[in-house]
């Protein structure tokens, strides 16, 4: 089937009992056992079935589902938020003492996450000078676990070249995890070019609609586990609180979804709630149309502030003339994303004037809504880092972040004129 009708259909037949067309809201906590014997068949992994929703619930399952497929992946786990997913990702490959290899560009609190949170637990994170695959590959060593990268980084705008980072991760025997919220998979799946992990905070374009917290961590299925056991003990021998067993011999392609599961999610407990998992289906019914209109808005907002003289640049790769107008055509199938940044003429002070003339466009740090979102990231999602490490994420004091909605685009340019002019008096 095509996006379009995965998204609506898959993962999901009419309820046997009732014939419910809708995904049935199952908001429980706990399942009965028919026996004893049954219940230590669940709490073993030998049988499946439903033990309690912090480990697995029939609507968010069918969410998992939707999403893999989305995605091209063999499994999926869903989790409370998409910064659960990014955790739950990197710490089911790794261990005190190992590494991840990560390009510079990250979203904010990722970029906390790798460089204070995982240091404290032993993960060091190497940080790449840019994301192009020499200058990753020049940090892989032996105590690498993983290559990380966003498909479209937020809010630098850049587009990672998948298949490279993919073949050079492989090359050293370790997997690359992409996060690809900003893309989705209606314009990109990166398990197509090679990559074996996919992460994603359903709450921005997936969901669409700027109600509902929520992640997603999908297993490609396609890295050889056991071929890399002396780096992935963890996947292919016996695991003692699992009564010893052995995720790659048990659960074959899925094991590294499985594992995190059985051992992340089950343990510290980031669950996706059932009412959370219903609306978020919802949302990704219409992903597919909503990602059309967000591309012809953005492309239309794009040229409007390339042409205006209080514009210092905008970083939009739909333009020829951007570094990555090439990985765009490759990637994206020529559809530039609806993030795009842009800096103000006159630094940090236009651009606070600007932000705070908006009306129209709401303020705030989130985006992939239905609505037009601008954010300025030197004052929040990058505000806890040092301006050397802002300029490595791709942050300026002039930047502005636009996620472009799906209004009329008309109403939505005619907000940013406003608010151009209004910061155009005041510099």
């Amino acid at each position: 089937m095509k996006p379009e009708t995965i998204a609506i259909h898959s993962g999901y037949h009419p309820d046997p009992t009732t014939r419910a067309v809708a995904v049935p809201i199952y908001q429980t906590v706990s399942y009965a056992f028919d026996s004893a014997d049954h219940a230590a068949a669940l709490f073993n992994l030998e049988e499946e079935g439903y033990r309690y929703t912090r480990i697995g619930n029939p609507t968010t399952e069918v969410l998992e589902r939707r999403v893999a497929t989305l995605e091209g992946g063999v499994a999926a786990l869903c989790v409370s938020s998409g910064q659960a997913a990014v955790n739950y990702a990197v710490s089911n490959v790794t261990t005190p003492g190992c590494n991840i290899v990560s390009v510079p560009q990250l979203y904010g609190t990722t970029h906390t996450l790798f460089a204070h949170l995982l240091p404290q637990q032993g993960v060091s994170v190497r940080f790449a000078g840019s994301d192009r695959r020499d200058a990753i590959e020049g940090l892989i060593d032996a105590e690498t676990r993983a290559v990380f990268c966003e498909s479209v980084g937020n809010p630098a705008g850049n587009i990672c070249d998948i298949g490279a980072l993919a073949r050079a991760a492989h090359k050293h025997g370790v997997p690359l995890i992409v996060d690809n919220t900003v893309a989705t998979p209606i314009l990109l799946r990166p398990i197509d070019y090679g990559a074996d992990v996919v992460v994603h905070s359903l709450t921005k374009f997936m969901g669409g609609h700027g109600t509902t917290l929520g992640g997603a961590i999908v297993d490609g299925g396609n890295f050889p586990w056991k071929d890399q056991a002396s780096r992935f003990p963890m996947f292919s021998q016996p695991d003692a609180s699992y009564h010893g067993l052995v995720y790659t011999d048990h659960y074959g392609r899925s094991a590294y979804i499985a594992r995190c599961r059985s051992v992340y999610q089950r343990t510290t407990g980031a669950v996706l709630s059932p009412l959370s998992a219903f609306l978020l289906l919802q949302g990704i019914e219409t992903v597919a149309l909503r990602i059309e209109r967000h591309v012809a808005n953005a492309k239309c907002v794009a040229e409007f502030l390339r042409s205006h003289p209080l514009v210092e640049w905008v970083n939009y790769p739909g333009f020829r003339e951007n570094p990555y107008h090439e990985l765009a055509q490759k990637y994206l199938g020529g559809r530039a994303c609806s993030l795009m940044a842009f800096g103000m003429k006159g630094g940090f002070p236009a651009a606070v004037k600007f932000y705070d003339a908006l009306n129209l466009v709401t303020r705030l740090v989130n985006l992939g809504d239905a609505k037009s979102l601008a954010c300025h990231p030197a004052s929040t999602t990058h505000r806890q880092m040092s301006v050397e490490e802002q300029r490595s994420a791709g942050v300026t004091p002039e930047m502005i972040r636009l996620s472009v909605g799906i209004e009329h685009v008309d109403d939505i340019v005619a907000d940013l004129d406003q608010a151009l002019q209004a910061a155009g008096r005041y510099s």
